[in-house]
């Protein structure tokens, strides 16, 4: 029987890998881990790595870099303890030429020799910060996955990577916009200040009830619709250079590692 969401808010972060390991948690991750860096993820072979550094060193708002592994090794060291890339993550989508294949709950069997890891920085993080400041976010009081719309801004490209910037969207009470980019600034590995709050249609939205990505959330009267950069933006910078595999974390489904989410310096900071 699988594990309940509700009951893994209070399990540490290797518990909760140890639990999504074991197959008996494979849902989203928001609301879990409180404390530590969640992560995004992609993972590509190593002659399209080098370039895929370059467009996350170019786009640090949606591409935070806080992990990088070693060719062939699917360990992440430098994020925690015994973190397997293979088995840690609830869900995993994988790409064949640049095309959606299937999504899967271990991908130890599809790894190759040349492959490379890289973590990203995840807004789940920086939701815990506002759920201690008392600012509510619809989708996790009612577990659901986080609403999120390819925008028209354009991200840097690198090689063969590029494409636009998706952003995720919350809706915040109109009192509480000050707050909202108080505590986001601190966070900037994980994705920093809202890119946009208002309008959506002046970021290529033209329907926020209707995201590509999580499940629809209103916007009730008094809220702000408000945008931050999100990690599924290097998943459409995958799809558009075509590799002949990839993978990514599913949507919502994320790394939680043992880093501080406050830490300065992810690479120094795992438990």
């Amino acid at each position: 029987m699988g594990s309940d969401h509700s009951r893994l808010r209070t399990a540490s972060p290797a518990d909760l890998r140890a639990e999504i390991r074991a197959g008996r948690y494979a849902k989203h991750t928001a609301g879990l881990g409180a404390g530590v860096l969640q992560a995004n993820l992609a993972i590509l072979p190593e002659s399209a790595a080098l370039d895929f550094m370059r467009y996350c060193q170019r786009n640090p708002k949606p591409c935070p870099l806080v992990g990088v592994g070693d060719t062939g090794d699917p360990i992440l060291h430098t994020l925690g303890r015994d973190i397997d890339i293979r088995t840690d993550v609830p869900a995993y989508n994988i790409y064949r030429d640049g095309k959606l294949a299937e999504s899967v709950t271990d991908i130890t069997d599809l790894w190759q020799d040349d492959f490379v890891a890289f973590a990203l920085g995840c807004s789940f993080t920086f939701e815990a910060a506002l759920a201690e400041a008392g600012i509510p976010m619809w989708h996790i009081d009612n577990d659901t996955t986080v609403p999120m719309f390819r925008s028209g801004i354009d991200t840097v490209p690198a090689g063969p990577f590029g494409g636009k910037m998706v952003v995720s969207m919350r809706a915040i009470p109109e009192d509480r916009m000050d707050d909202v980019y108080r505590i986001c600034t601190r966070f900037p590995y994980a994705h920093g200040a809202p890119v946009h709050a208002g309008d959506p249609a002046e970021i290529g939205i033209r329907d926020v009830g209707q995201p590509q990505w999580g499940d629809p959330a209103p916007v009730p009267p008094g809220h702000v619709a408000t945008f931050w950069a999100c990690g599924v933006t290097p998943q459409v910078a995958l799809e558009n250079a075509g590799l002949p595999i990839c993978i990514t974390h599913k949507p919502g489904h994320m790394l939680v590692t043992d880093v501080p989410e406050d830490a300065e310096n992810p690479v120094l900071s795992a438990a």
